[in-house]
């Protein structure tokens, strides 16, 4: 019965009805082996957007095939190119971004960041409270799986001697970034979309502020209470930011302003003020090559070890762009195409009509969440934007929020999580993650009480 809220149709592709049609079927089951492919990609790390990307041709060929045996010329080609263009847009959006995060990357901010955090000696309580708290306010602009490598190396350096530390500790950093996510339409894909999908304004996300702290704060007091006790020794770890470091941030900056500007003002997609984004980096980029650079990379001092290196370092725009990472925008790309197909199949109608007719919107909206869990929010949150039930401004903040944060419930939910696996060498596991669960779908259940009692004037 949930199979078909994976189904994103096509707005305007019409209404069909090939459900209980062979073409259905055998494109449901397409998309299902598909899927299951990405869910073991941990296993048989086979890239998840190659199974999407295959399958997508595949249903759309189906489509084709069904749709003309039935006299429907065209009308796969118009659903076809409606499903390309979301994705364009989309596309174009996290590429402008990812590319940002490149810059900041390469020019040394998170390594900065990360150098002053292991250097001042912190005990392993306020190193949680820190790292927990510096990921909920650093995903909002940066994406929830950069926060979180960021944040599980620091961990990493200063307990290396406490794998308890670092198993609570990369816990709290996956739930602090899926939260922290969730009340910024720049935070996580899924309220991107919404934003992009103008159901939202930029400013109604931050209702969601704090019940998304609720969400964080909740299990991490509970697991507060079983961090070791003693305090790691300081490592010396000063990394200096490289020339340009901070105009880039400023730039940054200046590329979220006009993004919503664009949208806000002149009601234009956000994706044109991203791209206008991307060229201000262009722009300093050059500057940067035309007016030359040396960087000096200073080694450990605390062992009387000081390494000078003045080689000229050259700041290179399209390699930051090359450095995307182009095997999540691929994904996109077959999984928009891919769900798109069944949802002009005829899916989406029963996926609605079960969830928001039959259940109830709050009921559906926080389902969505625990699906998130499980299946890929991405997907699921397309399904719901396609059916554009009826809702308040409230239950559209609900979905946003339990599709940000349920992926925070199992290790497996959210790309932060699966990275954080990768990162721990062992110390952090989906089992180690699951005893903590109870403690994290308490936060979940917290934060949609206080979003319903105090944004209740939105519902």
């Amino acid at each position: 019965m949930l199979l078909p809220i994976w189904a994103w149709a096509s707005e305007g592709a019409g209404n069909y009805d090939f459900t209980t049609h062979w073409a259905g079927f055998l494109s449901l089951g397409i998309f299902i082996f598909a899927y299951f492919l990405v869910m073991t990609e941990e296993f048989t790390h086979l890239r998840k957007s190659k199974p999407v990307i295959l399958a997508s041709g595949l249903i759309w060929a189906i489509i084709a095939i069904a749709m003309e045996q039935h006299g429907m010329d065209g009308v796969a080609e118009q659903a076809v190119r409606h499903n390309i263009l979301e994705f364009a847009e989309l596309f174009l959006f996290l590429l402008a971004a990812m590319t940002y995060i490149n810059a900041m990357e390469e020019r040394r901010v998170f390594d900065s960041l990360r150098g002053w955090l292991v250097s001042k000696g912190f005990s392993y309580k306020q190193l949680f409270w820190i790292t927990g708290f510096l990921a909920f306010f650093i995903s909002p602009v940066a994406d929830n799986l950069t926060t979180a490598l960021l944040m599980g190396a620091v961990i990493l350096a200063v307990g290396a001697s406490s794998p308890a530390f670092v198993s609570l500790g990369f816990i709290n950093v996956v739930v602090a970034a899926n939260a922290g996510g969730a009340f910024s339409p720049f935070g996580d894909i899924t309220t991107l979309m919404v934003w992009q999908k103008g159901l939202l304004q930029f400013h109604e996300f931050f209702d969601l502020f704090i019940p998304a702290m609720v969400n964080f704060v909740v299990p991490a007091l509970i697991m507060t209470f079983f961090l070791p006790k003693e305090k790691p020794e300081a490592l010396e770890d000063k990394i200096s930011m490289r020339r340009g470091a901070k105009r880039i941030l400023l730039l940054f900056i200046l590329t979220i302003a006009s993004a919503v500007s664009m949208h806000n003002f002149l009601h234009m997609p956000p994706v044109l003020g991203m791209m206008m984004g991307l060229a201000y980096l262009q722009f300093f980029a050059y500057y940067l090559k035309k007016t030359g650079e040396v960087s000096y990379d200073i080694g450990n001092q605390g062992e009387g070890v000081t390494h000078l290196e003045g080689k000229p370092i050259t700041f290179d725009i399209f390699n930051k762009i090359a450095r995307a990472e182009w095997d999540t925008l691929l994904f996109f790309f077959g999984v928009i195409l891919a769900v798109g197909g069944l949802g002009t199949l005829g899916y989406l109608a029963v996926a609605s009509d079960v969830m928001y007719n039959s259940w109830g919107a709050t009921e559906a909206n926080i389902t969505v969440g625990l699906l998130s869990a499980i299946v890929d929010n991405i997907p699921v949150m397309f399904a719901v934007l396609t059916m554009n039930p009826d809702m308040s401004d409230g239950q559209w903040l609900l979905v946003t929020l339990t599709a940000g944060v349920g992926g925070s419930l199992l290790s497996i939910g959210s790309a932060a999580g699966v990275a954080l696996m990768g990162q721990s060498k062992g110390l952090y596991t989906f089992f180690n993650h699951l005893k903590w669960t109870p403690a994290i779908a308490l936060g979940y259940v917290a934060s949609i009480w206080v979003h319903t009692q105090l944004n209740a004037a939105l519902f």
